[in-house]
């Protein structure tokens, strides 16, 4: 494998927002704790209390958790040693999250918790005194069920149709045997790549009760070598840690009125990635999760028949936590709550909406973690890395639409200037000696002249641009093979990353797919990658 790298501004696909983040430029200092470096933990550690009560309650909730999910974890091995070292004060945890994709959805879900597992190695050589455990953290409690309904197999949409609603990580997952047998289909004739994928869905799906550990059974078989750690926020013991919160907002709508605040400021120099409500707590049940509203003195559950008075509803909310669901924005806070984490990784969307919520966690004296966008990779196959070398373009010119690439391509091999630079020089040339020539005879004639001479240089560029449209017809090889790429390697002109899922590079490199992500990532980074295999 070979790599390379382009500064994400140059793809054309991150926002300003993001951009500047990477680069701390002035403007959006004020909307974040700590800059993405390493060197900044020194301060985020000193400052992060975590109470050793809290500390003990997680450790529980944790191997409740994986044991509920009929996931045996062995005292040597990674994740365990993991989950007890989060009881020493020493310890703290490296966090990215994202929905349960069915089957992991998009290649992105992969790199974020790889990036997790990186930025904890980095940490840890940086600061050797300390362990850092990387957490991939269930958005067990979403439910757009829409979202994360399908993956994408050999340009095939592999899809769970179903009838249930609620939070899906408690959906259960009896119903993917459909799913499996079309998987399977695309699978065949098998290899040993192609086996270990199927049994990997079938043992996550058909021999788990839900989605969510179904997703623990799949992230754990990737990444427990790794000593990655599931967390499960729909979880009754890890709620009540975060009740005083949640009574807070939702007697006095807190959180709404920090976001509003933050965001005035941000939306200055920024569009703004989400728009709070009065309160940001859903209510939850096993196949529901409805808004909570407020009229008056009274709290109604949107598209219910419930309603609670205020003295109701706080008692529902300590007798039962773990029916009061977090939404997008209140979400970052119970994780920060529960964990003694250091650093979120996240993609460019979440990191904007993350922005709006510094003076959230300050209301709260919630330790805000660091920022990190997560690693983005471009992975082309032997094929495509061989037209991508036999073209020598370069990654910059690869993120051009295909129009754009083309055109720079064939002017960067034609055996003619075909752009006329030479002509259109002599014409410039020429048309100066001529306007000087008539404005010595008469001066009314320079304007004249100069209007002729702009319209023969329209002329000539129009020339110049049939000439550059001949050539790239005559050039039907290379435009082949650049369609070829950009029809790949951005599907629907959108990055593979948001696109593939990672089954296909499994079945292509196995436990090498993974490996060679370890080996050629790093964070923090300013840098998409780019690897290249080799035959």
């Amino acid at each position: 494998m070979e790599t390379d790298c382009i500064h994400f501004k140059e793809t054309g696909y991150f926002s300003q927002i993001i951009t500047d983040y990477l680069e701390e430029k002035p403007k959006i200092t004020d909307f974040y704790a700590h800059s993405p470096n390493l060197d900044a933990f020194k301060e985020a550690i000193q400052k992060r209390n975590f109470s050793s009560e809290k500390r003990s309650i997680l450790k529980t909730a944790l191997q409740q958790q994986y044991q509920k999910g009929k996931i045996k974890l062995y005292a040597e091995g990674k994740v365990a040693e993991n989950i007890n070292a989060l009881n020493s004060e020493n310890t703290f945890t490296v966090t990215t999250g994202h929905q349960l994709c069915l089957f992991t959805g998009p290649l992105y879900f992969i790199y974020k918790i790889v990036s997790a597992v990186k930025l904890s190695k980095q940490l840890s050589e940086k600061y050797p005194q300390k362990q850092f455990v990387p957490i991939y953290w269930m958005a067990s409690e979403d439910h757009d069920f829409e979202e994360i309904s399908f993956f994408r197999f050999k340009g095939k949409k592999l899809q769970w149709q179903t009838k249930q609603s609620g939070a899906v990580g408690r959906m259960k997952t009896e119903e993917l045997k459909s799913v499996l047998d079309q998987f399977d289909e695309l699978l065949t004739p098998y290899t040993s790549n192609g086996s270990r994928l199927k049994s990997l869905f079938e043992k996550a799906y058909l021999k788990h009760d839900n989605l969510a550990d179904a997703t623990r059974f799949i992230v754990h078989e990737l990444f427990s070598v790794y000593g990655v750690v599931v967390v499960d926020g729909d979880d009754a013991n890890l709620k009540k840690l975060f009740v005083p919160i949640a009574k807070e907002d939702l007697l006095h709508e807190v959180s709404s009125t920090e976001v509003e605040k933050q965001s005035e400021k941000l939306s200055e120099h920024y569009k703004l990635q989400v728009n709070p409500r009065e309160i940001n707590l859903f209510y939850l049940t096993d196949d529901s999760r409805n808004r909570i509203v407020k009229q008056k003195d009274k709290y109604f559950i949107h598209d219910t028949e419930l309603q609670f008075s205020e003295e109701e509803l706080m008692d529902e909310l300590h007798q039962h936590p773990e029916r009061f669901s977090p939404n997008v924005l209140l979400r970052p806070v119970y994780q920060e709550v529960i964990l003694p984490n250091l650093a979120y990784i996240g993609g460019g969307g979440e990191l904007a909406y993350w922005f709006q919520l510094k003076t959230t966690f300050e209301h709260f004296r919630v330790p805000m973690p660091t920022l990190f966008l997560r690693n983005s990779i471009l992975w082309m196959d032997e094929k495509e890395s061989k037209y991508f070398h036999q073209l020598k373009i370069s990654p910059k010119q690869l993120f051009l639409d295909e129009g754009a690439l083309l055109k720079e391509w064939v002017k960067a091999n034609a055996k003619e200037d075909l752009e006329l630079h030479g002509e259109i020089k002599e014409f410039k040339e020429l048309y100066l000696r001529l306007a000087e020539k008539s404005k010595r005879i008469d001066s009314t004639l320079e304007p004249h002249t100069k209007a002729l001479a702009e319209k023969q240089k329209q002329t000539l560029e129009q020339l110049s641009e049939k000439i550059i449209r001949a050539e790239r017809r005559k050039q039907k090889e290379a435009a082949a093979r650049i369609n070829f790429l950009k029809t790949n390697l951005f599907p629907n002109r959108g990055l593979q990353e948001r696109t593939e899922n990672f089954s296909s590079f499994y079945l292509a490199y196995g436990e090498g797919f993974i490996q060679t992500l370890m080996e050629e990532l790093d964070l923090p980074t300013r840098h998409f990658t780019l690897i290249y295999t080799r035959d």
